[in-house]
């Protein structure tokens, strides 16, 4: 089991010295990698009432995820960088290709790609993006990726996506970087069907949303039986559940014990999110 530490970037804002400290002291701490989340544009709910929720607004301070990466990749030695999520739909596919490759190359092979669809339409709009297809586009961006980061010259051609014959220089240090699928949300943390079969079938791993529960418990066999009929190894798909804990305690994280075997991490500012992952948890 590795632990690892979501970055409270909103919280911290535009104190770079403290995140700098942050990322750092969570390195020295020996936790195994920091989780960092994504929103390219934030929506101003005033204008949104279609929405019934944003937790995240035009107001939340929010560092571009792969562009602080490459930041925080000279200032580690061993941490992994772990975007959880990318809302990769919303993205071109091959800018986020050469994106993250760089960041694997100056990390020297220490990031892992979290992938999502997301949530909001309005940052679709924006990007130019089409938010109701978004699914069935993240598969194909997903053989597109892998594509571009295993072959020195790529030809595809799909039903969103044609590459004549052209590839990224320097590929990756890993060929291909893993592939983790967040599905769900807080309003409903077990994944529609479609989801858990599309993390079954093409996800290294998956970052879960639900508590541990029966219901739980059910979404991960259902997953594991998706991953067997696409002819994969479901112990080869591995599962980070996350713990939210807020307190004022010390300025860095220290660990906590809690049950299940994970371990909690506390953030004096603000709140942190610890995340434990592991090739299979069934608790």
């Amino acid at each position: 089991m590795h632990i690892g530490v979501t970055v409270p970037l909103t919280e911290f804002g535009a104190d770079l010295v403290g995140l700098r400290d942050f990322v750092q002291a969570v390195e020295a701490l020996g936790y195994a990698h920091v989780r960092l989340l994504d929103h390219v544009l934030g929506a101003d709910p005033q204008f949104h009432p279609e929405m019934p929720e944003f937790p995240y607004t035009h107001k939340s301070y929010l560092h571009e995820p792969l562009t602080f990466m490459s930041y925080l990749a000279g200032i580690t030695r061993k941490l992994q960088l772990v975007t959880a999520i990318l809302i990769l739909p919303q993205r071109q596919t091959a800018l986020v290709a050469k994106q993250a490759a760089e960041v694997d190359v100056l990390s020297a092979g220490r990031l892992r790609l979290g992938i999502g669809v997301g949530w909001n339409p309005v940052e679709y709009e924006a990007l130019g993006e089409n938010f109701h297809n978004r699914g069935r586009r993240c598969e194909e961006q997903i053989a597109v990726l892998r594509a571009l980061w295993t072959q020195e010259v790529v030809q595809f051609k799909g039903e969103w996506h044609q590459i004549s014959h052209a590839g990224l220089h320097p590929l990756p240090v890993q060929q291909p970087i893993p592939i983790w699928i967040g599905a769900g949300r807080s309003a409903q943390p077990i994944p529609p069907e479609v989801a858990l079969r599309r993390i079954g079938r093409l996800a290294d791993g998956w970052f879960p949303m639900f508590s541990p529960s029966d219901a739980g418990q059910e979404a991960i066999t259902r997953m594991r039986t998706y991953a067997r009929e696409a002819g994969r190894d479901p112990a080869a798909i591995g599962i980070e559940g996350r713990v939210s804990i807020s307190a004022y305690l010390p300025l860095f994280p220290v660990p906590t014990a809690l049950p299940h075997a994970t371990w909690g991490c506390l953030s004096g500012r603000a709140r942190a999110r610890c995340s434990s992952q592991a090739r299979m948890m069934d608790s």
